[in-house]
């Protein structure tokens, strides 16, 4: 890690400037499995209090102990889902990656021999994960080195602040401002958000 730190504040004096004023490295890695993506999907588009709240509620109205398996949710109808505050989208988003694991479509212990592409394909076929959902997942669960988020708000907006740009960039921006961060890209994200002071998915 100290390597990729080091090679983060050489490459780029911003990125120096957030290291030093943010400190240590101190990640919060979770489980490779369904719960986190479940997780994941809940997090879409929420500010982190909303998406914890609900998350809490739905894990503890499907049982409550243990890690969140696909049986639990699936034992719940999407109106029951509803009620512990997600929308009608998510509730059906989780339902089909429940449907999805059980019958083995999605296979969580497959996914850490395939390379960061083949992992967002892989996960892509559950209705509603997308590339920024698939490498959250990547980031946080697969502990992938470099996966740069360029689609993330939470990242655009650090990077805006943080560059001193009019605009919040897009990502093809950002993929060319990122350039010399490889192969280190993910602690460069966690850092960007860190910068905000915003932290995911904990």
């Amino acid at each position: 890690m100290r390597r990729a730190i080091l090679h983060l504040q050489q490459v780029d004096p911003v990125l120096r400037a957030i290291v030093d004023r943010v400190g240590a490295y101190r990640i919060r890695y979770a489980e490779s499995d369904f719960e986190t993506l479940a997780r994941i999907i809940v997090f879409q588009q929420l500010s982190g209090k909303s998406a914890r709240a609900i998350f809490a509620r739905v894990h503890a109205w499907t049982g409550g102990n243990g890690r969140l398996a696909p049986e639990r949710i699936l034992a719940r109808t999407e109106m029951e889902l509803r009620a512990a505050g997600l929308s009608q989208q998510k509730a059906r988003y989780l339902r089909d990656l429940a449907e999805k694991t059980r019958s083995g479509e999605i296979g969580f212990g497959r996914l850490a021999a395939r390379s960061d592409q083949e992992v967002i394909d892989h996960l892509s076929a559950v209705k509603g994960v997308g590339v920024w959902t698939a490498q959250m997942f990547l980031l946080f669960a697969l502990r992938r080195p470099d996966v740069l988020a360029a689609s993330d708000l939470g990242g655009r907006s650090a990077i805006q602040k943080a560059y001193g740009l009019r605009k919040m960039p897009p990502p093809p921006r950002i993929e060319r401002l990122a350039q010399a961060w490889h192969p280190h890209c993910s602690v460069a994200c966690w850092y960007l958000w860190r910068s905000l002071d915003t932290v995911l998915l904990s």
